[in-house]
């Protein structure tokens, strides 16, 4: 009996080193759980076309839009294990065990990590005749005017939405949200004077901020964004431990083989050292995430840690998706 279950796993063993080193052998699909153009779209192209040169295949960019980006997810979470269906998926997937009621995956065991990409910082931006100089000042003037103040999003679990909510807990008040239905419009009705303030990506907000046309406060990351060399961190601003991004990784369905993980981990760390993707992502107001983060171990860890993180704040404040 012994025998024969050594026989059997040695019989898989030399499977799985067959299927790998024929590995690849076609096209490669990567799934965007968004509409094509968005910021996450253009992070995919970018490292796709990278990994393909190192891979030796095509990669396909499939967007398979709707329901937060949860329908792309089950997608490649259903999707068979043999390394040509991969996700590329941001934050959204920590936050969606917790906004949706009748999720059918399981984001941390349904899915094989391979290594995160980028993170994409954010900022405070408010309309220009916003009282506050900073952000100490804006914090006392939400407390102090937390009936009158509105704050703009692009909708439930968007980034703009996640991070308002994190503020609020942060600083211990419940302001007017307005929902948007993405960031174009929410910024354009913040530079109207419409709303008050809100937060959203570099690349969504450097241009504005630049222009002149909102007041900046600060952004979201541990250090100084070098795009926005003159803004302060949340950190430095007096809100200790508040950090918030738009993060980015990459999936396999469960049961992905280990050694086609290895060929895909080793793809993408070499994507994120080609200097084009390196200047291409500054433009976009990011760098690729370091070596060590662009791993397995690393976005699983993240993941989790993500999901602890979001799920009180979004217990807390009630909002839920169908």
């Amino acid at each position: 009996m012994m025998k024969r279950l050594l026989a059997g796993l040695a019989t898989a063993s030399l499977a799985f080193a067959a299927v790998a080193q024929d590995y690849p052998n076609r096209a490669i699909t990567i799934t965007v759980p968004f509409a094509a153009g968005g910021p996450t779209d253009t992070v995919t192209r970018l490292v796709g076309q990278s990994m393909s040169k190192t891979l030796g295949q095509p990669i396909i960019v499939e967007n398979v839009g709707g329901a937060g980006g949860t329908i792309g997810v089950e997608k490649v979470a259903r999707g068979k294990p043999d390394g040509y269906t991969l996700l590329l998926m941001h934050i959204g997937i920590s936050t969606s065990p917790s906004l949706y009621r009748a999720l059918r995956y399981d984001p941390v065991k349904d899915l094989e990590p391979i290594g995160l990409v980028t993170d994409v910082p954010m900022t405070f931006v408010a309309k220009k005749d916003f009282p506050p100089k900073d952000m100490k000042e804006l914090i006392a003037y939400v407390k102090a005017n937390k009936d009158k103040v509105t704050y703009a999003n692009a909708g439930v679990g968007a980034a703009s939405h996640l991070c308002g909510m994190l503020f609020m807990s942060a600083v211990g008040v419940e302001l007017t949200t307005v929902p948007y239905k993405g960031t174009g419009p929410a910024m354009t009705d913040l530079m109207g004077g419409q709303v008050d303030f809100m937060c959203d990506q570099t690349t969504n907000t450097t241009p504005q901020i630049k222009g002149g046309k909102v007041k900046a406060y600060a952004v979201t990351t541990k250090t100084r964004v070098a795009s926005l060399p003159d803004l302060p961190t949340m950190q430095e601003s007096g809100l200790a431990g508040f950090e918030v991004g738009i993060w980015h990784g990459i999936w396999a369905p469960k049961g992905t083989p280990k050694p086609i993980i290895d060929k895909l981990v080793a793809a993408l760390q070499t994507a994120l050292k080609d200097p084009n993707v390196i200047a291409k992502f500054a433009e976009l107001g990011t760098e690729p995430v370091s070596q060590p983060r662009a791993t397995p171990g690393a976005l699983d860890a993240h993941l989790k840690s993500e999901i602890a993180k979001w799920a009180p704040i979004i217990k807390k404040a009630g909002i839920y998706a169908d």
